[in-house]
């Protein structure tokens, strides 16, 4: 119904490209967070025993037990600041390069039926190769969500404290790196891409070429031709 918008910095890049309703944004961004914050309560009901014998009942964001980071995404101790908000912005920007390629229409786009599952591997890719500097959020909403959860469920306001309020680094850059991935697509991709409606200019001096000729090969082809009829 809604094109499966799970992540406010992707459906914030499709109202900056007018492809969603800005009146939208905000009932898709509340609607995405509340998902996360009632799957992270699922996954802690159906993992709550292993969760309390793994931390001997102390539900910590920091030390050989914690368990915040099943839930919430968390820096290396290697990373500063800047270079986490770096981390996050490329990723974010990575992809919409991928997701904006998908649908174009006029640069062999992929079948529609195969989008969702293209794109589950696009998210999988960079989790996979970008999760080692601070989790490869990515996605506000699935930071945000699982943080309050954690939040409310007895890991206290450190989830929000810890390594210098890091808490906002997957908040406020997956959106710009979502709108900077947006307008590198539209530079460099589709505002060079030709326009479906109109010939390129080899056919169409092909064929001006070929009217523009007399002589006994034109005459012949027209006589072919009417001789069909």
């Amino acid at each position: 119904m809604s094109g499966a918008h799970l992540n406010p910095a992707v459906s914030l890049s499709f109202c900056v490209l007018g492809q969603v309703q800005w009146g939208r944004l905000v009932p898709y961004c509340l609607s995405q967070l509340l998902g996360a914050y009632v799957a992270s309560a699922l996954v802690y009901l159906v993992y709550y025993d292993a969760i309390m014998d793994f931390s001997g009942g102390d539900l910590t964001v920091y030390g050989p037990n914690e368990t915040a980071s099943i839930f919430a995404t968390y820096p290396s101790e290697y990373m500063t600041l800047g270079r986490s908000f770096l981390d996050q912005v490329v990723g974010t920007g990575m992809l919409m390069l991928c997701i904006l390629c998908l649908g174009e229409k006029r640069n062999t786009p992929a079948p529609a039926e195969l989008i969702p599952p293209i794109v589950a591997v696009i998210v999988l890719g960079i989790s996979m190769s970008m999760s080692g500097n601070c989790g490869a959020a990515i996605n506000p909403a699935r930071d945000l969500g699982p943080r309050l959860f954690t939040l409310t469920a007895g890991w206290g306001t450190e989830v929000f404290t810890c390594y210098d309020y890091w808490f906002w680094v997957p908040l406020v850059a997956p959106p710009i790196g979502g709108v900077m991935g947006t307008f590198m697509y539209l530079i460099f991709i589709e505002w060079h891409l030709p326009d479906p409606d109109q010939p390129d200019n080899d056919s169409a001096l092909s064929i001006s070429e070929t009217i523009k000729q007399p002589g006994p090969t034109w005459e012949k082809d027209v006589e072919l031709k009417s001789s069909h009829f």
